[in-house]
């Protein structure tokens, strides 16, 4: 099957404004701290939307456009096969109640205190998951090449990007790019670990606020409008650039806010050996939800309509304030001396194999 060539596709839903610290919501610290600490929204027992608009926003940062009576029909879809999954192979009870409930209300009665707030969100772990998979099972039938979903992923950034900079958020720098193929052999050959499915940064973006205390706001910005919280990565943030509790613990908002979470007040760190130990960074992996383009769509056959018209696309984003960055670049914590680490571990494990190379390191110095 051909590649299918990608005609541009706008975003279907209106930017949400910047909050600063002191206007962050209990749902706001809750997200970014998922995003900072590399959790995963599975073991959530409740989220936070107040608001039926708070709701109606987290689906279209998802990409379903609520005005559109197709999506509608695709959330629904969801929902009843996760009801039905959850009844035919988890046994677990949900309420006659909540099967008339549109996803909207579920999310609202997910963050609420009532006897079904549990069924509500166990429906919608499950709606994450099926919707998640579904999507991969989209992408592939489509024959969408990494080509053609990075350029989709590169339009929703970067017209997001240039609107923050017309706005005039607090943003330094701002840099995207695709991974060129020598960086993608020099990490799979130089970890042990490593193959190609797991280059989750193929594709990635790095972000630098003016200041530290920028740094929450432009991320939760982002996760408002260019990448929903619950589809980062487990298991691949990193932050070393402040602990969390204590930084909250600065501003009254953030510590009031924080006494109702269960937020661990220490770094993030990541396994890189190559990083040096003054690096700073927040880095985290998101699965990117990006809407096909209709005319694509129309394309597909019956079958592969009914899976909706959103895919997802694993791109890496990296941030750090102005005097971090800066700091990033001397000495052993800059690029080139992480970038020349890494080449001589390349060197040394295909001249003497990974056992090999270990056993010598050990070897004390003549």
């Amino acid at each position: 099957m051909a590649p299918v060539i990608l005609p541009p596709v706008q975003g279907v839903h209106a930017t949400r404004p910047l909050k600063r610290l002191g206007d962050f919501s209990l749902a706001d610290l809750r997200s970014v701290s998922l995003i900072l600490q590399g959790q995963s929204v599975i073991d959530w027992r409740r989220l936070e939307l107040a608001t039926e608009a708070e709701a109606r926003s987290f689906l279209e940062t998802q990409e379903f456009a609520l005005d559109r009576q197709s999506d509608w029909q695709r959330l629904e879809a969801l929902k009843a096969t996760a009801v039905e999954y959850l009844r035919r192979q988890v046994d677990f009870p949900i309420p006659r109640q909540l099967d008339a409930a549109s996803t909207v209300e579920l999310l609202q009665i997910a963050s609420g205190k009532s006897n079904r707030q549990l069924a509500a969100c166990v429906i919608l772990k499950a709606m994450h998951i099926i919707h998640h998979v579904e999507a991969r099972e989209l992408q592939y039938s489509l024959a969408l090449s990494d080509q053609n979903l990075f350029r989709l992923i590169e339009e929703r950034v970067y017209r997001l990007v240039g609107q923050m900079l017309a706005e005039g958020l607090p943003i330094a720098e701002f840099v995207g790019g695709r991974k060129r193929k020598d960086s993608i052999y020099t990490k799979l050959l130089s970890k042990r670990e490593a193959h190609a499915s797991a280059v989750y940064d193929k594709q990635r973006f790095r972000i630098v606020t003016r200041t530290r205390e920028d740094i929450l706001p432009v991320l939760l910005y982002l996760s408002h409008n260019l990448f929903p919280f619950n589809y980062v990565v487990p298991g691949e943030s990193i932050n070393t650039i402040f602990q969390f509790r204590s930084f909250c613990d600065e501003n009254a908002h953030l510590r009031t806010l924080g006494r109702k979470l269960e937020i661990r007040d220490d770094f993030t760190p990541g396994d890189n050996r190559f990083s040096a130990q003054d690096y700073r960074i927040i880095h985290f992996v998101v699965d990117v939800p990006v809407r096909v383009p209709e005319a694509v769509m129309a394309t597909a056959a019956p079958e592969q309509r009914k899976l909706g018209p959103v895919v997802f696309g694993l791109c890496e984003f990296q941030m750090a304030d102005s005097e971090t960055d800066e700091s990033n670049e001397k000495g052993d914590a800059s690029h080139a001396s992480y970038k020349e680490r890494q080449r001589l571990a390349v060197m040394r494990r295909l001249e003497l194999g990974q056992v090999s190379a270990k056993r010598r390191s050990l070897r004390p110095r003549d």
